[in-house]
Parts: C-alpha cells; sequence; structure tokens
C-alpha cells in the first residue's frame, strides 16, 4: 500500500517503522519542511528517535506529502490539532488515526470531525519507543466501516505487532481519551511516594470511573477489559516512557502543569483531555471523582488534598 503518515512524533515515527517493515511504500509527513529535511539527510528522527534507522521512509512537509495518491492517510498528530489536519487533507483515501484525546473545542471523539471519507482508529499498549525498536506489541483497530478495519489489521499484523479488530469504536476512543488522565493520577502517587498498593488500588478505581463514563456514552463494557481500556490504562501508569505518568510525576514534585510539559518537551495529551472529559462527565451526570481530582490539582490545588479527599469519601460497594 501507499501510506502517507501524518505527524512525525514520536508515535508517528515508531508507527512508519512498522508499516515499512510490513513492505508497504511509506511518507512521513513533517509539520516543518527544515524536520523532514533533516530525516532526509541522516535517515534518522532527530527530535525523537535518532537511534532508528528510517532507511526506507520518504520524508517530506505536510503540504507536499502526498496525500492525495496514498491509500491510507495515517494521522499522528496531537488532539487540539486533529481537525485542522484532517479537513485540509487532499484526495478521498480512508483515514487510520492515532491520536489518544477528545477534541478540546467540542468534546467530540476524534473520529467523528472525518465526515467525507472512511475512518478506522487504533490503539492498545503502545509505548512508542519499544514499537520503534521492534519490540513486540498488540493493538486494536476499531472503525464502522468492518472491511476497512480488516483491511488494516492485515496490513499492520506482523511477527512483532498484533492487531486486534473491534466493532466498538465509541469505547476505543473514550479508553484512548481517558487512560491519559488516570496517568496523570497515577504519576501523582509515584511523585509522593505513595507506594505500589494505593497506586494499584488508583488505577484499578480509575478503570472502572473510565468504564462508567464510557457505558454513558454508549461504549461496550468489554472493551474496558481489552487491549484499549486495561491494556493501555496499564502501560500508560507504569512505564518510564509515559508522558502523562511522568507530568503527573512531576507535578506532585513541585512542577506547575506547564513546567512539566516543558521539561518533558512533547504533547501530554491528558493536559488537554482532563476539563474536557471532567465537563463531559458532568454533562452525562456521571460522577468521575479522579478526573475531577486531577483537574482540581492541574488548577493549583494541593495533590496532598486530592489524596486526603479520595481516602475520605462515604464508603460504598465496588
Amino acid at each position: 500500500m501507499r501510506i502517507t503518515v501524518i505527524g512525525a512524533g514520536s508515535w508517528g515515527t515508531a508507527f512508519s517503522v512498522v508499516l515499512r517493515d510490513r513492505g508497504h511504500e511509506v511518507t512521513l509527513a513533517c509539520r516543518d519542511p527544515e524536520h523532514a529535511a533533516a530525516i532526509v539527510e541522516s535517515r534518522y528522527n532527530p527530535r525523537y528517535f535518532p537511534h532508528v534507522d528510517l532507511t526506507g521512509i520518504a520524508a517530506t512537509a505536510i503540504e507536499e506529502a502526498p496525500i492525495a495518491t496514498a491509500n491510507l492517510a495515517v494521522v499522528a498528530v496531537p488532539s487540539a490539532a486533529f481537525g485542522a489536519t484532517v479537513a485540509a487533507l487532499s484526495g478521498t483515501c480512508p483515514i487510520l488515526s492515532l491520536a489518544k484525546g477528545l477534541d478540546p473545542a467540542t468534546g467530540n471523539r476524534l473520529s467523528t470531525l472525518v465526515t467525507d471519507r472512511p475512518v478506522a482508529v487504533l490503539s492498545g499498549p503502545n509505548i512508542a519507543e519499544e514499537i520503534s525498536r521492534g519490540l513486540p506489541g498488540a493493538a486494536v483497530v476499531a472503525g464502522l466501516d468492518h472491511a476497512l478495519s480488516i483491511q488494516i489489521q492485515l496490513a499492520i499484523t506482523s511477527p512483532t505487532f498484533r492487531v486486534y479488530v473491534n466493532d466498538d469504536v465509541t469505547g476505543v476512543e473514550l479508553c484512548a481519551a481517558a487512560k491519559n488522565v488516570i496517568a496523570l493520577a497515577a504519576g501523582g502517587a509515584d511523585g509522593l511516594g505513595l507506594g505500589d498498593n494505593a497506586k494499584a488500588a488508583l488505577v484499578a478505581r480509575g478503570l472502572a470511573e473510565m468504564g462508567r463514563f464510557a457505558e454513558a456514552s454508549g461504549a461496550k463494557p468489554e472493551t474496558f477489559a481489552g487491549l484499549a481500556g486495561m491494556g493501555d490504562l496499564i502501560v500508560t501508569c507504569w512505564s518510564k516512557s509515559g508522558r502523562n505518568r511522568r507530568a503527573g510525576e512531576l507535578i506532585a514534585q513541585g512542577s506547575t502543569p506547564d513546567e512539566a510539559r516543558a521539561e518533558i518537551g512533547t504533547v501530554v495529551e491528558g493536559l488537554t483531555t482532563a476539563p474536557v472529559l471532567r465537563d463531559l462527565s458532568r454533562r452525562l451526570r456521571i460522577e468521575m471523582p479522579i478526573t475531577d481530582g486531577v483537574c482540581a490539582v492541574l488548577d493549583g490545588v494541593p495533590l496532598v488534598e486530592l489524596v486526603a479527599t479520595l481516602m475520605d469519601r462515604d464508603p460504598t460497594s465496588e
């Protein structure tokens, strides 16, 4: 297949390697021409993975990318840029979204912003640095067009990257967005040194919180026990490479959200998603105490106060 990957960040770069190794003709579309030129000249991505050989992958600025003639456009940009990016795409080829967030302007799932062509989403426990090194991983692809999901599954699946198909696109997307918020809280637990028991309890209750929200939005409960739910939540909350976990840890140690974002140096989706998710949960009248607490901390409430508030809530059944 001729595939254009839009977004040369860590996940876009790693996914380009997956596609190249499956024998596809891959173009990595960068936000600025200087970035593309650096990749072309060095055969590496100096901003993210200077150790990963990108030989066989073309690189160009987004404006010059061969999207109109592509068989598939893979969109790997931050949630805040997703709407404008897909609106500017030429041609009619299907889209595969790698983004994990919600549209901050409307609160809508990102796939709903694609109205002129088929769209599918891919999610799961996919730490980009591990995928770029060829370590084994798995993911789930979901979309309303089942035939497109199967086509993508067959095009991507390899001995080191196993892809499952799921028809619950709502659940997959909402899991991908909500798990980043829980990871901020998990990182906060790390930063305060609260221990593994507290962190495990937080993640388990976070999964329950994600499930309540997504079921109220029309998702399937079983999605949360799968790769997009439990799988992605676990790796995001425990991996040392997890940006959201690291941001929560830095904030717990005294950094402001802006300082944490600057130190990490790349987009931290949970910081964008948290207030959007909180507002949506209130419209749906869904109780999400961890998400509410994360937003309070981002607004300046000390994290130790959040911990006390969560532990002091009225006893209830699980």
